[in-house]
């Protein structure tokens, strides 16, 4: 690439740094013509997977040499990339699509890469939380990205209660953004349903920028029907949340105050899945939380109860 096809205001060297440039999520016009403009005169790209960032690459006629730098080995990574930064090197780092340490690698890096002293430089562009909050068409005046949830059937129900309550508590609107597997998708939904209730307003945004892009509106009850009624779902997800301080299933948790401790204890075990069954000491610390009250206040007034049985 001659000097005139570069930007007039790119200087004719990158200055020494760790340049944070973010990739197509898909459709390969998603990258920018700067990020093209660093990759080409990096020293060195550190990439999440090699073969993934090769095929880019490769597309652009880039011939800026690679290295690994991923999940397993940014600790260790991170000392030899910024060694040869404080020698004058040049260091972009990209990860298999977005921007570098959103829920990818790269978070590490930027981190121990500033406690050395060395310049950090963010390259932007495409990033599918954004992207798909954008067009949910749910409030962007505050939102909170939560990344994956935990795979395991009762931490993803914990996390999806404390989110819940978090919400009660700010006593304002707030979009939750989520990465999903397509293979969770319909038991995040499940969940959501049963902590938030059938009319929470949900979007599943599949495939961002792809020639399948698909947005998925409505309650959490028909988004869900509808997925349920496919052979499969495809592809990666942005799952976008409407967290209402008082949904439809918050309403519900109202209207039962006046259930017994015990009473609701039970229900709580019903409702838990079948796979991650709760005990009594796990369903009373999940009421805790839903109620804001201290588990030693609930488990006073169960034993009060109990006493009054008798």
């Amino acid at each position: 690439m001659s000097d005139a096809d570069r930007n007039e205001d790119s200087p004719a060297q990158l200055a020494p740094g760790l340049y944070l440039v973010a990739t197509p999520i898909g459709n390969l016009g998603d990258i920018t013509l700067r990020a093209l403009d660093v990759l080409r005169r990096a020293d060195r790209i550190a990439c999440e997977d090699t073969r993934q960032t090769q095929k880019l690459l490769n597309h652009f006629e880039i011939a800026t040499p690679t290295i690994s730098c991923h999940e397993h080995n940014e600790r260790e990574r991170a000392a030899e990339l910024i060694g040869a930064i404080k020698a004058g090197g040049r260091i972009a780092v990209v990860s298999d699509a977005g921007m570098p340490g959103i829920s990818d690698p790269g978070a590490r890096l930027a981190a121990e890469a500033i406690a050395a002293g060395v310049d950090v430089i963010p390259i932007p562009g495409a990033n599918a939380a954004l992207s798909g909050l954008v067009a949910s068409g749910l409030s962007t005046s505050e939102f909170h990205f939560i990344g994956f949830l935990p795979e395991k059937a009762g931490a993803r129900r914990t996390r999806l209660e404390d989110l819940a309550a978090e919400a009660a508590r700010s006593g304002g609107a707030r979009t939750l953004v989520v990465y999903e597997a397509p293979h969770r998708i319909l038991e995040t939904l499940g969940g959501l349903e049963a902590v938030w209730g059938a009319g929470l307003r949900v979007v599943v945004a599949r495939e961002l920028t792809k020639i399948h892009e698909e947005f998925v509106r409505g309650t959490v009850a028909e988004v869900r029907q509808e997925l349920t009624s496919r052979d499969r779902v495809r592809g990666e997800i942005v799952l976008l949340v409407e967290a209402l301080p008082r949904t439809e299933g918050q309403a519900g948790s109202q209207a039962a105050s006046n259930e017994k401790i015990s009473a609701r204890i039970a229900r709580i075990q019903a409702e838990a899945p079948a796979d991650a069954p709760l005990d009594e000491n796990q369903a009373l610390k999940r009421l805790a939380r839903e109620l804001g009250q201290s588990k030693s206040d609930l488990y006073r007034e169960l034993q009060r109860e109990r006493a009054r049985r008798h």
